[in-house]
């Protein structure tokens, strides 16, 4: 028997008592912070840490808990901090119940599930009050935190190295890509070929119009589509695709994004039809010229952002390029043996750095189910009568 399950035999083989979360922390309001200096306190709104200034609200471990926007992000503090007026803190009880596990309880909850505005998602404190907490007693609560730390450490061991690997790509990338600088021999010089990429390959809008959804029909895609394009959840009727875009997309062809994100590209694997928003940008390359996963990764390296950056509107909102100044980018082109080249090895990386379904992302994917599998699990209990 674990040592777990041997303290829960032990000290509450009868169930544990519930209480509201009101009988367990108070919670307390965030506020404006302006008019402090800076210094190495960190203020907090719903979306973390927002500046850091010289005065601290609370200094106790504290969970924080949204007051408006997503409902679902808590943060568990225990450095002092500030919170606005968007984001709880918590004055918690610490002789009924353990910080990190008041927080590890609260992440199981859903609380977006409690969101009562019309508008803008948001949490009150009568809510909030009223959930119930389990309290078993400190002990089985500061097992079940170190067994659940374990989990989050691992995982923040295998995101600290995935984003180590993901700066080590993009070095590499754009080593492979500057042709200039690693082409010491004038005659491999003259083989690369800068032009613009209305050279070099067709470049088409998607529809301004938001349209009709329906449940199932042509797929219809977006810029939150980039990174997962036949995952949409959304779709249109084949009579709207039909009417509506002239330009279909076709294997091969790269979409863009071009407004709020700008520069994320992915090469479309199958002639499967896909309807898409304005926010997507459809090239298509000169098969002859240039391929197309080659282009995809020279877009996205430092060359294709700086000569992106150039042609942006910054001052939009959302930021964006126009479609009209896309072609005008210059890239460069070496020739197809080499692109192909170079796509062999920056494939390899790519999907070790971010495949979803194999290298790291893959592993940070298992980990985490497992470990909402073990945290729900450990935090279910029967309640005592």
């Amino acid at each position: 028997m674990s040592r777990l399950a041997a303290l829960i035999s032990q000290l509450c083989s009868d169930g544990v008592e519930f209480r509201p979360l009101k009988e367990v922390a108070r919670i307390r309001n965030g506020k404006d912070y302006k008019g402090f200096g800076e210094g190495s306190i960190p203020v907090y709104g719903t979306g973390g840490i927002m500046t850091m200034i010289n005065t601290a609200a609370y200094e106790k471990p504290s969970v924080l808990l949204p007051r408006k926007g997503s409902l679902s992000k808590l943060y568990y503090v225990d450095e002092p901090f500030w919170t606005v007026d968007t984001i709880f803190y918590t004055e918690i009880n610490e002789d009924l119940i353990s910080p990190k596990f008041f927080y590890y309880f609260l992440a199981t909850q859903h609380l977006e599930e409690l969101n009562q505005a019309g508008g803008v998602p948001s949490l009150t404190q009568t809510v909030l009050n009223e959930i119930r907490i389990p309290t078993p007693p400190l002990e089985i609560q500061r097992e079940i935190v170190k067994v659940l730390d374990t989990f989050t450490e691992l995982e923040a061991e295998l995101e600290a190295e995935l984003e180590a690997r993901r700066r080590q790509y993009k070095y590499y990338r754009d080593a492979l890509l500057s042709f200039d600088e690693r082409m010491s021999d004038a005659s491999k010089q003259a083989s690369i070929r800068w032009t613009t990429l209305g050279e070099i390959a067709s470049i088409y809008d998607g529809t301004h119009q938001t349209p009709r959804y329906t449940e199932s029909g042509v797929k219809f895609v977006s810029v939150e589509n980039i990174n997962a394009l036949y995952q949409t959840e959304k779709y249109i009727t084949e009579e709207d695709f039909d009417r509506n875009y002239k330009n279909k997309p076709r294997t091969n062809d790269v979409f863009m994004t071009r407004i709020g994100s700008i520069g994320v590209c992915a090469v479309i694997q199958n002639d499967e039809p896909l309807a898409y928003y304005v926010t997507l940008t459809l090239i298509r390359p000169n098969s002859e010229v240039i391929n197309s996963k080659y282009l995809k990764f020279v877009i996205e390296s430092g060359i294709g952002a700086s000569e992106l950056r150039k042609r942006t509107l910054v001052n939009a909102t959302p930021i964006k390029i126009n479609l009209g100044e896309i072609g005008k980018i210059k890239i460069p082109v070496p020739p197809l043996v080499e692109q192909e080249r170079i796509v062999t090895i920056l494939d390899k990386f790519d999907a070790l750095v971010n495949d979803l379904s194999s290298g790291l992302p893959a592993e940070i994917t298992a980990r985490r189910q497992q470990y909402e599998h073990y945290r729900n699990r450990l935090l279910t209990f029967k309640e005592a009568a």
